[in-house]
């Protein structure tokens, strides 16, 4: 079984302003970007409060919680999923250090692999062999009672 070769993310981490609709719709309300790609991705579209509740009751409960558990299962089930080149390691370090620029990149990949593809089919020309249709042909000299012309007749001795 043959694996595809891994890719880059579509885009980059900071390029928020590649889409400057994703990056205002981020920037003005990430739970709401946060969920939409959530959604989009085929998950639950609560899974981003994920993020906002389980820091409290874990910090209730002494534990402290510094991974935002939704945005770093998302990352890593877009780049698996996609085929994406990366590591678990480079996902940690990226939902801690900025969880809304990864919120918008992977709003940025969404996007552009639900871009309808553009399918070009081509087809081989059909090629028919045929031969050219019987044609009775004159013996030379002409034979008797053969008509030469319309209205004719030759007759050899």
């Amino acid at each position: 079984m043959s694996t595809q070769p891994l890719v880059d993310w579509d885009s980059g981490f900071c390029d928020c302003f590649e889409s400057a609709s994703t990056c205002c719709y981020g920037f003005w309300c990430c739970p709401c970007l946060a969920c939409t790609v959530s959604g989009q991705f085929g998950e639950n579209r609560c899974l981003p409060l994920c993020d906002m509740c389980s820091p409290a009751v874990f910090a209730a409960c002494g534990i402290p919680l510094f991974v935002p558990p939704a945005v770093l299962s998302m990352r890593v089930a877009m780049r698996n999923r996609y085929g994406i080149k990366g590591s678990i390691c480079k996902d940690i370090a990226i939902s801690c250090f900025c969880g809304w620029c990864s919120w918008c990149q992977m709003h940025r990949e969404i996007k552009h692999r639900k871009k309808a593809p553009v399918v070009v089919t081509v087809q081989q020309p059909t090629v028919w062999q045929m031969q050219p249709a019987p044609v009775m042909m004159a013996a030379y000299p002409p034979q008797a009672g053969f008509v030469n012309y319309p209205g004719t007749v030759t007759i050899s001795k």
